[in-house]
Formats: structure tokens, C-alpha cells, sequence
């Protein structure tokens, strides 16, 4: 984490979430070089590369808007003004019945209500066009949370114990690598997620906000259950030492 000025909150420093991730994918590679783990591990950097330039984006307004926006609202306040200079006032205010000075005022009415619906969609429209980019991203960070989960879905640890059956998965690792690559499946879930609060840092959408929150809840159950299997390998370790 870092901190800005004093006003700023504490929020994620993207960098270091990347070069965490990227740590881990070395230690991933090193330790089970050829495994399927390895290559999700390494598309997930890529990934959180791609992910830190977006969050980092997301707090930058989109000028081409806003400049349309200033455009508008100038615009609107010449027309306006042009429209009230045309009106005789005086001449209103001696002779003309209410209803005469209203139909005057009318066009400068419309344009008022115009132009501030214009200025409100164009201003409603980058939030939703950040809104629709985050959320795609998000999808697949979800995404990866559900592919680390299948990766250690057979990793049963009881499989220590007990003949097996022609359909038991294979025992391919021993009770310590089978520990470590339960736990780097732990890890990449809570990157993961770290990765999608990187979002909610940069925005204050109460859309946004929720989707991040959904995806930090699913990879703490998801790890949850990872944790479970690990505590069980330390039981059974224990259990043979005795």
C-alpha cells in the first residue's frame, strides 16, 4: 500500500501487486515447471500488467466528453443570452400580459432544459462507458478465481491415505509439493482479488464497488476450502509422527 497526500486515502499500489504476482509465477515455474498451475500463473501476470494500466486509466477523465460537455454549456449560455437580449423588456413590463411574457421567455426555457439534458447524458455516459469496461474486466478475473479453483479441485489430500481405484486421480505428487501447490493456489485466488480491488480504488461506483466485492468474496471461499485441504495434510502429518 502507499500513501499520497494527507486528504488521499490508503489504496493498493498496483506495482507491487504485479511484482508479487510476478514472484510467484517464478516460484510456480521453479517448482512445477510443466504443470497447467504454471501457465494460468503466468497468463494471471500478464493479466495483472494489463489490469494495473486499466485501474490507472479508470481515474482519468475522458476529455473528448468533457470538452464536449464545455462546449454545451458555452454554447447554451451565448444562445441564451442572445435570446433574453432580443426581448423588450420594458415594452413587457408596461403593456404585455403574463402570458405574452412567458411565450417570450419560452425558447430561452427549452434551451435551458435542453442543453442540461445533454450535458447530463454526456456526463452519465463515461461513467457507464467506465462502468461497461470495468465489469468486462472483472468477468475475467472471475474467471481466473474459477480456473485456480478447478486446478486444485482433485488435489485431495486424503489420497495419502487408503488403496485407490481405477478412477482415483493420480498420485503424481508428495505430501509437501502437494502442500505448496495448494498453497500457490491460495495465493493466486488472493492476488486475484487484489487485483480486482485495484478497480474499486480508482472508482467510486457503487456498481463497480459491489462487482469487486463479489469477486473478493468468492476467492476468500474458494480459498477457504484450499486452506481446509492444507490443514488436513498438517493433521495427517501430525497423526504419523506420533
Amino acid at each position: 500500500m502507499r500513501m499520497g497526500k494527507a486528504s488521499r486515502p490508503l489504496k493498493l499500489d498496483a506495482d507491487k501487486v504485479v511484482a508479487t504476482l510476478d514472484h510467484l509465477r517464478v516460484r510456480i515455474a521453479e517448482r512445477f515447471p510443466d504443470s497447467g498451475l504454471a501457465e494460468v500463473s503466468a497468463q494471471l501476470t500478464a493479466t495483472a500488467r494489463v489490469t494495473a494500466q486499466r485501474a490507472h486509466r479508470l481515474s482519468r477523465p475522458y476529455l473528448f466528453l468533457r470538452t464536449l460537455v464545455t462546449l454545451i454549456g458555452v454554447g447554451a449560455l451565448g444562445l441564451e443570452a442572445a435570446l433574453i437580449a432580443r426581448l423588450d423588456w420594458l415594452a413587457s413590463l408596461r403593456g404585455a400580459s403574463t402570458l405574452t411574457l412567458a411565450q417570450g421567455l419560452e425558447p430561452a426555457v427549452n434551451l435551458v432544459l435542453l442543453s442540461g439534458a445533454a450535458i447530463w447524458f454526456l456526463l452519465s455516459l463515461e461513467a457507464r462507458w467506465k462502468r461497461s469496461r470495468v465489469q468486462k474486466a472483472l468477468h475475467e478475473l472471475r474467471s481466473f478465481a474459477h480456473v485456480i479453483d478447478m486446478h486444485q479441485l482433485t488435489k485431495d489430500p486424503t489420497l495419502v491415505l487408503g488403496p485407490r481405484t481405477a478412477s482415483s486421480p493420480a498420485r503424481e505428487m508428495s505430501r509437501f509439493e502437494l502442500a505448496r501447490y495448494l498453497d500457490y493456489c491460495a495465493e493466486m485466488l488472493a492476488l486475484t482479488a487484489k487485483l480486482a480491488a485495484l478497480y474499486a480504488g480508482e472508482s467510486n461506483d457503487s456498481i463497480v464497488i459491489a462487482a469487486v466485492n463479489d469477486i473478493e468474496t468468492l476467492a476468500s471461499d474458494l480459498g477457504r476450502k484450499i486452506w481446509q485441504k492444507i490443514m488436513i495434510l498438517g493433521q495427517l502429518d501430525e497423526t504419523r509422527a506420533e
